[in-house]
């Protein structure tokens, strides 16, 4: 009988094991695995802090790097650097069960870092829509929050078809994406973004450029000769760059006055609301359709 009831007990205890581990594989194809959900996070992207949050795992979140800034409690979240400038000691010192690093903006050297160092690390690197609510979903397992997770990841799906089923039938119109004019840098088709303008029914001038942020000049954006210029600088407000196309009235977009902004937060960012940057340059293209000829 004691053996019995030994046998229960361990199997028991296993069951139990194995019920709290949790698992996903990230971005760069790893398998992160956890004996139990991650209770301590640290975010190195803002989009990732975002994707926390919205996957209801925002509770389990202690450091952040710098403009982690929403929702708005991320704010208070104690910093651990800059996404390009990481503070390894102080990301040791929070003891963290997760590290969910972004690949491109942290770098692969500091991403092996952190592991050498001990720690678990996800890696984020959302490169379409489709992504972001797997991502969410994800990491929704990893911090033992999967029923907010799968709530927000449908809602953003049902938004992301709608936005598809108004515009991306609609007719397609060129488009130039400025993220900065000093060196002028815009998206390849690769990029999240570009996506944002599929999804509208728009057409990246510059899709088949390299690298995902490549460097255009001004000569090459005449050529291309958008119909639309869309900037998204470092704040809300419209960037005085985005006017100055103005001293090229023979372009498309300049000539019908199809110079839109949006703010960087919503439309730069590979989180939920990305959905909201999107709405906004799908009003954008809608208003040049009206102003064609």
């Amino acid at each position: 009988m004691r053996t019995l009831l030994a046998a229960l007990f361990l199997l028991h205890a296993a069951a139990a094991a194995a019920a709290a581990a949790v698992s996903a594989v990230d971005d760069a194809g790893r398998r992160i695995e956890l004996p139990e959900p991650a209770d301590r996070i640290v975010s190195l992207a803002p989009h990732a802090t975002e994707i926390l949050y919205a996957a209801g795992a925002g509770d389990h979140v202690v450091g952040a790097v710098s403009y982690s800034d929403w929702p708005p409690a991320a704010r208070d979240l104690p910093r651990v650097g800059s996404y390009d400038a990481v503070d390894y000691e102080r990301i040791l010192g929070l003891d963290p069960d997760l590290v969910v690093a972004w690949r491109s903006g942290n770098g692969e050297e500091t991403v092996e870092r952190l592991r050498k160092l001990g720690l678990t690390v996800f890696v984020s690197e959302p490169r379409s829509l489709e992504a972001i609510p797997e991502t969410v979903e994800r990491l929704g397992r990893l911090a033992g929050t999967p029923e907010p997770a799968r709530t927000t990841a449908a809602r953003f799906r049902s938004e992301r078809d709608h936005l598809a089923e108004r515009y991306s039938g609609q007719p397609s119109v060129s488009v130039f994406f400025q993220i900065w004019n000093h060196p002028m840098i815009t998206v390849n088709g690769e990029h999240l973004i570009s996506r944002v303008i599929d999804l509208c029914g728009g057409r990246n001038v510059f899709a088949g450029l390299d690298p995902l942020v490549p460097r255009v000049g001004t000569e090459a954006v005449i050529a291309a000769d958008p119909e639309v210029i869309i900037a998204a600088g470092r704040g809300r407000e419209r960037p005085q760059w985005l006017d100055d196309w103005q001293q090229w009235p023979s372009i498309t977009a300049v000539a019908r006055d199809n110079l839109f902004n949006v703010d960087p937060d919503v439309i730069h960012r590979a989180s939920p609301r990305i959905l909201t940057g999107a709405a906004r340059v799908c009003q954008a293209l809608e208003t040049a359709r009206g102003r064609r000829p």
